[in-house]
């Protein structure tokens, strides 16, 4: 009787490394927590309070942005002008689309540096990034506005992780907590509270307080950060990371409730999207996403029945 084969030494050792090798990409990745979380959400029953990102549906897929090459970061709703904004950063500008991915406008950005994202805080008032520097700069958009130079602007730097072209990659703003919050693309990935920018009263001091959440950020499990979007209803925020291809919806503790994935098959897309850098909702719960270069998409909930 022929006798089993003992598995070689070298065989054993290959397989070694190679069950390490996958475990530190699933580590990398952050796969274990997002499919621990998916594992969890079969059993436990979805809150009523959360957007329920899962649902979203693609209704434009891929929607060239004509007119336009160069590559878009970042979007905003205005609700005031019923239009979203984004900002090229090759050659500065902010951009005005319609709610189909139309351009609407552009207005030249001077002395901006690297614009990486864009937020509406009220009527004709907007946040830019500048994503090296790190500076937030406060603008106001007229009409007839055809060019903003930031040395007339309100600005501020925060100065934090300076090293790295891994700045500043998303802004959202929560107009009753009068929180802005800024988005830290990864190394390290993270969410900053300020609080104080930008300055309305010019009657009260100048007081600008800048709170970050380690707890939060830590349980996000995402590779990046490119955008947030914070949603006044519910006072949840969607955060968008391009790497892991997901949109990921915190509650007010900070807790993950739901996500919706951007790649190819899910959400009724034919094909991932290729570089997610914005995300934007506007007053009826619709999401809007732009992706480098040009490309524009939405998503919506099936009405129900």
């Amino acid at each position: 009787m022929r006798r089993l084969a003992r598995p070689k030494p070298l065989f054993i050792f290959l397989s070694v490394i190679a069950l390490i090798a996958l475990i530190a990409i699933g580590q990398y990745m952050r796969l274990f927590e997002r499919a621990w979380f998916n594992l969890h959400t079969l059993w436990q029953p979805q809150s009523t309070e959360s957007i329920a990102l899962d649902q979203y549906r693609v209704e434009i897929e891929a929607r060239v942005i004509d007119g336009l090459n160069d590559d878009v970061s970042a979007l905003t709703f205005d609700p005031v002008r019923k239009s979203l904004f984004t900002v090229t950063n090759k050659n500065a500008e902010l951009v005005e689309l319609s709610l189909e991915g139309k351009i609407l406008r552009r207005i030249a950005l001077i002395g901006f540096g690297d614009p990486e994202a864009v937020e509406f805080i009220s009527a004709d008032t907007y946040v830019i990034t500048d994503e090296r520097q790190q500076r937030l700069i406060k603008i106001h958009l007229e009409k007839d506005t055809t060019f903003l130079d930031a040395a007339d602007a309100e600005q501020m730097t925060l100065g934090v992780h300076m090293a790295g072209n891994k700045g500043f990659e998303g802004l959202a703003y929560d107009s009753v907590g009068k929180r802005l919050f800024v988005a830290k693309e990864r190394d390290p990935m993270l969410i900053y509270e300020v609080h104080g920018f930008p300055h309305f009263n010019p009657e009260k001091s100048y007081a600008v307080h800048v709170i970050n959440n380690p707890k939060r950020d830590a349980g996000m499990f995402v590779r990046d950060l490119s955008s947030l979007q914070y949603d006044e209803r519910s006072g949840h925020l969607l955060a968008l990371s391009d790497e892991s291809r997901l949109i990921l919806e915190l509650d007010v503790d900070g807790r993950p409730l739901s996500t919706m994935s951007i790649s190819g098959g899910r959400q009724g897309l034919k094909k991932t999207v290729p570089q997610a850098e914005g995300i934007a909702m506007d007053d009826d719960g619709t999401l809007y996403l732009v992706s480098e270069p040009n490309l524009f998409y939405v998503f919506k909930k099936p009405a129900q029945p």
